[in-house]
């Protein structure tokens, strides 16, 4: 039998060692073949757990695991579609090169065990999604990036200032061994969870500190903001649990997700830029499933379904925005109509792909809201659960409301519809967001 550390390892060095193909200018396909395998050792690693050592892996772990490995195999067979034809050949390998990077670091922020190098994770996944957001060098994704980096980056110095505090409690970092003895009643360890909630939820999009968070998802390519929505974001909301359960406080964590759900909704009333509009709905899903992470309970389970099933349910809504914007050459709304009489997979894509960011059953979005609503309800947190309730029906009517009239409104325009994996990708994403939702509820019925 292999060691489950040695496979651990194999898992985060997989898209590392596909970089040597770099060499040979056959990225692209040598990558899709590493997401594979990522993918296939995810799921075996669940044979493993838990595991306790180098790397920290729980059931909770191997689920942000999965949502990864998935997302990259899904983001790395759309790209070498999206691309054909727009990229070079040294431009597209370059891509694949930071795509690579980028999934290495989420994955080592995921399963190493010890919160300082969780930190150098998250870090790391700030300067290969900064170089992402670019990959078209327009002048606006220039300037997006610069932005992206300058606010993340100072939020990420408030976190490395959390993990010095945890530091000087505990006299070490290692994960598991903090968890299990713990600490409770510390003032300083408090401190450093409030100042961890302000650092991480900066990356994560949490309101007031999101607002990088539209413009870089509206900027960059359509299988990067997949990644970046569907995936790094959830990412960086597991750092911030982990260090939630040293010591939880738990009404700053629920002040702070509803705050976020209610601003979340409120932009999205308004939005005129589909890509915008599905960012500011990355937003209010974080929201969300941060409300579930500080409850506890039901509660938490409901947030680790919301961001499983947000995941494939978001990467195909941006999926599905990539196609159109290849087609369309616009980005707002007004100018797109009628998208059903021409390109039947890509809107049943993003209607289906609406549908589970927004949470209509039977979706795996619903089923996680409902276990966050049971226990809000179960908590008699009344007030709260009143809010939460009325600003998520405004982010499912403004979103819904939205995508219909792009999907079924009276445009005439004679359009071809991209073939191949430009089709089945979106599709398949929205698909699988809404059988984790059916299986879920016949699990639990």
């Amino acid at each position: 039998m292999i060691d489950a550390n040695v496979l651990v390892y194999l898992l985060i060095v997989l898209p590392l060692i596909a970089e040597v193909a770099y060499l040979f200018k056959s990225l692209p396909k040598i990558t899709i073949l590493s997401a594979s395998l990522v993918v296939a050792l995810a799921i075996y690693l669940h044979t493993e757990l838990p595991i306790a050592g180098t790397f920290y892996l729980t059931s909770i772990t191997w689920v942000f695991v999965l949502m990864v490995s998935s997302v990259y195999l899904l983001s790395s067979i759309y790209s070498y579609s999206y691309f054909n034809h727009r990229l070079s050949n040294k431009a597209l390998n370059n891509y694949y090169a930071l795509v690579n990077l980028f999934v290495a670091s989420m994955l080592f922020g995921l399963v190493i065990n010890n919160y300082g190098l969780m930190w150098v994770g998250i870090e790391a996944t700030t300067i290969t999604s900064a170089l992402l957001i670019m990959t078209d060098k327009t002048p606006v994704s220039l300037e997006v990036t610069w932005r992206y980096i300058i606010i993340v980056s100072v939020g990420l110095v408030f976190a490395f200032i959390s993990i010095i505090l945890i530091y000087y409690h505990f006299n070490t970092l290692t994960v598991s061994q903090i968890l299990s003895t713990g600490n409770r009643n510390s003032e300083l360890v408090l401190v450093a969870v409030a100042i961890a909630l302000v650092g991480i939820g900066t990356k994560i999009g949490i309101f007031p500190m999101h607002t990088w968070l539209p413009d870089a998802h509206s900027e960059a390519p359509a299988p990067v903001s997949a990644l970046f929505s569907g995936v790094l974001l959830p990412t960086a909301l597991y750092v911030l649990y982990m260090i939630y359960q040293i010591d939880p406080p738990t009404t700053l964590f629920i002040i702070f997700a509803i705050a976020t759900i209610v601003f979340a909704s409120i932009f999205l009333s308004y939005q005129k830029n589909y890509k915008r509009m599905f960012a500011y709905s990355s937003m209010e899903n974080m929201g969300m499933a941060l409300l579930g992470v500080a409850i506890g309970g039901y509660g938490l389970i409901g947030a680790i379904i919301v961001l499983f099933a947000h995941s494939f349910g978001k990467a195909g809504a941006f999926y599905s925005s990539g196609n159109i914007l290849h087609t369309f050459e616009t980005k707002e709304m007004s100018s797109i109509n009628g998208l059903f009489n021409n390109m039947k997979t890509t809107s049943s894509a993003l209607l289906l792909s609406s549908f589970a960011v927004t949470g209509v059953p039977p979706f795996g979005v619903f089923v996680g809201e409902f276990l966050i609503f049971a226990q809000l309800f179960a908590m008699h947190l009344y007030v709260e659960l009143g809010i939460v309730l009325f600003f998520v029906m405004l982010a499912f009517i403004s979103i819904n409301y939205n995508v219909s009239k792009i999907v079924f409104g009276e445009g005439n325009e004679s359009i071809h519809e991209k073939e191949g994996m430009l089709k089945i990708i979106p599709l398949s994403a929205a698909i699988i967001s809404l059988l984790i939702g059916v299986v879920l509820i016949l699990v639990m019925a």
